[in-house]
């Protein structure tokens, strides 16, 4: 009677709830459902209402206040957390029903009647709340509990599907294992395919949603490695449109796993089975894996295709591959895309898929060719490359289509063709290999490059991308490459090459900051000089010729970091030239600015950045380390073994200083133009470069032998010796220092002096100016005053003339009489006859 009433009060609780279960009495039917899921286990009578109270949950919650949602939140998760738990219930019919409820999350119907005075709780309420219990985690875990019944399986694996669209969900299925878990259900018994669909869905959304380095961690044993190769051939002969979507979606996940070089791809055969796939179209071996496999030509087989060519790619990373790539036909089967594109397409292939797979081809090739050098040179890769360069810039009418990643910039042209093969050459060229660079250069590369140069430099007159200065920069590295070091190739380069580079170093300096790749291409261009320019007299000297000297002191007069240190290697390695110090010593910048000048300013500049210890002035400070920076005064001494470079000497390749002492030496440290007092304090100390880093690295010298141990009396005196004359030349540099500050100083004084006379002078003649002013009007106003100044102006005419020795002549007078004025006279002078007697007769 006990078990009637029971079910009967189970079937009133259903009547009473039938339109939802209010928020505030959750908690009891939760109690209910755990007691049901108990008599479960004896009496299988309860197993009906258990469901129908389950069912239920899938209607909308009833709320009160708007507040109930925040205010019931965590009785809520924990009651659709327990909901989960109700898995355990060995009832396929139970297991079943809460699938469907929680499915019905997603799909929220409202009731038919509302209970009076509550409102459905919002659509995304329970989607939330099983985020905030863990449901998901919940369900994952129970995957055990239905390994055997594929029915509840793919009703758990279909609510799984929707749970990990949210990211919070996949977290939490991944604390459960749930990538390894669902990797074995991927080779599961299922006759309609939807135990393989769901997993994969699963799975992929967890790469999406979740950590994906944890998915590939958890996928990364042998066993699963192992399970995704077997459900890959299985799916790699179907026939269906979803099975190719579903080969290209595990494929996917292939290519995340072989980025990790902890995956077994190579022990487990995966990646051999992936390389011959990527490869059976273009190089026809027969192999039973791909027995009887055709490609459709379909987008989904287009797919499969280029993401081949991308595992091939990843695979080039991991070591452990490097030998079944050799094995293998990668390189023949990449370099069969090196031609000319065909209007028609390839392999039945249209013409935009094929010149996508083109590029794609080629992109692949600049990460393989490097690992299978051998192999590279066996397919005679650098003469296909060359001769497609030769179509890239030949007049051939293309059109491309640039419609892909790769392809980018290459609409209406073949840019995108020549920039991967300048990539492809780049990387093998950087291997610095000298059959490979012999094999180059033997193919007439350097000629062909300085062509490519020429072409590009034409096109960057219409319009300039960063595609062209990308083009520009990888033939300017390989031209680097292949003529360091030869003077027969520098030779080569020189007879038009340096009229190309020119206009590079010529570059407008706002453009280093556009965005598009210039200081990339201007870094380049001066790599290209130092290796093929410098150290060949012919080419140096045409290089002087056309003003290369000034181009480079334009450059370092910008004073950008970066391009200091390059420009100051250059200019020491072409001191060997005994026509350089002639140009360097005539240029001039703004303002007039010589070359020692400008290398002062930048030897100052190091050493502000560097904290060099210096006064206001720029004299010494340390006398005992004038060249320390504050870096190197805050490390401690630490031992290093003899063939290790200690930190003084390590310092000289960090910094400029040792470039500018090098200019200075071959410059000399006399009569050079355009230097002030202060340049010249800083010269000083640029002079005894040497002798101070001489010191620092005696210093080191002592203060590791502290370390270790205590030298003999006659050593421990030639090193205090050896410091002491480091430290006296530190004073003397100083006291020449303050001389010639004293100097400038005692010569400012006296320039103080010549201006304040020149100042008093111009006062004293302003006022002498002022007084004769005031004279002047005093007689025109006082006629006493006139009279008085008439009579000393005749008095002063009559001192002045001289004491006639004779009275024969005639004496004219030169008074005017009735003037009464005490000025000089106007321009008419009135002159009386000569008499008669003197001359013969009158005028």
């Amino acid at each position: 009677d006990l078990e009637k009433e029971q079910l009967k009060t189970l079937k009133t609780v259903v009547k009473h709830f039938e339109n939802g279960f209010p928020l505030k009495d959750l908690a009891q039917v939760i109690k209910i459902l755990e007691l049901c899921a108990e008599k479960i286990n004896e009496q299988e009578v309860f197993t009906e209402p258990l469901c129908e109270l389950i069912k239920l949950f899938g209607l909308p919650f009833q709320k009160k206040k708007s507040s109930d949602e925040v205010n019931y939140s965590t009785e809520v998760s924990k009651c659709i957390t327990q909901l989960g738990y109700l898995m355990r219930v060995p009832s396929s019919q139970v297991r079943i029903q809460i699938c469907k409820c929680v499915l019905s999350f997603y799909k929220m119907e409202l009731p038919g009647k509302l209970l009076s005075g509550y409102q459905p709780t919002s659509p995304n309420y329970k989607i939330q709340m099983a985020e905030l219990g863990g449901l998901a985690e919940t369900l994952v875990l129970s995957l055990a509990l239905v390994e055997n019944q594929l029915t509840e399986k793919l009703w758990v694996l279909k609510v799984l599907q929707h749970l990990s669209t949210s990211g919070e969900n996949c977290k939490l299925m991944m604390k459960a294992q749930a990538a390894s878990r669902l990797c074995l259900y991927l080779n599961g018994a299922d006759p309609s395919g939807q135990l393989l669909f769901r997993s994969s869905d699963v799975l992929w959304k967890l790469l999406e949603n979740a950590s994906k380095e944890e998915v590939v961690s958890q996928l990364s044993s042998l066993e699963y490695v192992h399970a995704l190769k077997e459900v890959f051939l299985d799916v790699l002969h179907g026939f269906r449109h979803s099975d190719h979507q579903l080969r290209n979606d595990l494929l996917v996940i292939a290519t995340l796993l072989a980025e990790n070089p902890a995956v077994p791809m190579v022990e487990s055969g995966f990646a051999k089975l992936l390389i011959i796939l990527a490869t059976f179209t273009e190089v026809k071996i027969p192999n039973p894996w791909v027995k009887g496999l055709k490609l459709t030509f379909s987008y989904e087989d287009f797919e499969m295709k280029k993401l081949l060519f991308n595992l091939i790619r990843v695979l080039s990373k991991n070591p452990s591959a490097a030998q079944l790539l050799s094995e293998s036909d990668v390189m023949p089967a990449l370099l069969s895309y090196v031609k000319p594109n065909q209007k028609l397409g390839f392999h039945d292939w249209s013409a935009a898929q094929f010149e996508e797979l083109q590029l794609h081809a080629i992109a692949v090739l600049a990460s393989v060719a490097p690992v299978l050098v051998d192999k590279y040179l066996f397919c005679q890769a650098n003469t296909l490359l060359l001769i497609f360069l030769e179509w890239c810039t030949g007049q051939d009418p293309f059109f491309g289509q640039g419609n892909s990643f790769h392809g980018t910039g290459g609409r209406g042209n073949k840019l995108a063709q020549m920039r991967y093969s300048l990539r492809v050459l780049r990387c093998v060229a950087s291997l610095y290999d000298d059959a490979v660079n012999l094999n180059l250069c033997d193919q007439g590369a350097i000629i062909q490059l300085l062509d490519i140069l020429k072409y590009a430099a034409n096109k960057s007159k219409e319009t300039e991308d960063a595609i062209l200065l990308e083009i520009q920069a990888d033939a300017l590295f390989i031209l680097s490459v292949l003529c360091e070091n030869d003077l027969q190739r520098k030779a080569l380069f020189s007879s038009e090459g340096i009229d190309i580079l020119i206009p590079f170093l010529q570059m407008d300096p706002k453009k280093l900051y556009s965005g598009l790749g210039h200081n990339c291409l201007l870094f380049s261009a001066l790599d290209c000089l130092w290796s093929c320019v410098v150290g060949c007299y012919i080419a140096e000297d045409i290089f002087l010729e056309k003003q290369g000297i000034f181009l480079l002191l334009d450059l370092l007069a910008l004073k950008e970091k970066n391009l200091c240190n390059i420009i100051l290697g250059i200019l020491v390695e072409l001191c060997d030239n005994p026509e350089t110090m002639l140009h360097i010593s005539t240029w001039r910048g703004e303002k007039d600015q010589t070359a020692a000048n400008l290398l002062i300013e930048l030897w100052r500049r190091e050493e502000l950045e560097l904290g060099v210890r210096r006064d206001q002035c720029g004299r010494i400070v340390d006398m005992k380390r004038p060249l320390a920076s504050s870096f190197h005064r805050q490390q401690k001494v630490i031992p290093v073994p003899a063939n290790c470079p200690s930190f003084a000497i390590m310092e000289i390749s960090e910094n400029m200083r040792a470039k500018l002492y090098s200019l200075f030496c071959k410059l000399g440290f006399e009569n050079l133009p355009g230097l002030s007092d202060k340049d010249f304090v800083t010269l000083a100390i640029i002079r005894h470069y040497i002798d101070f880093k001489v010191g620092e690295v005696w210093s080191e010298i002592c203060a590791e032998l502290e370390e270790e141990f205590r030298p003999i009396t006659s050593d421990e005196e030639a090193l205090n010796a050896i410091l002491k004359a480091s430290e006296d030349t530190a004073k003397a540099v100083n006291t020449l220092q303050t001389e010639i500050l004293e100097r400038q100083h005692d010569q400012e004084i006296q320039e103080e002096k010549k201006t304040y006379k020149k100042i008093q002078d111009s006062f004293k003649q302003r006022e002498m100016i002022n007084k004769s002013w005031e004279n002047f009007l005093t007689r025109t106003s006082n006629y006493e005053a006139l009279k008085k100044a008439k009579k000393l102006q005749e008095e002063s005419i009559e001192a002045s003339r001289p004491k006639p020795k004779s009275q024969n002549g005639t004496v004219h007078s030169t008074d005017i009489k009735g003037l009464h004025t005490t000025i000089g006279p106007g321009r008419l002078v009135t002159v009386e006859s000569t008499p008669r007697q003197f001359i013969g007769g009158p005028l």
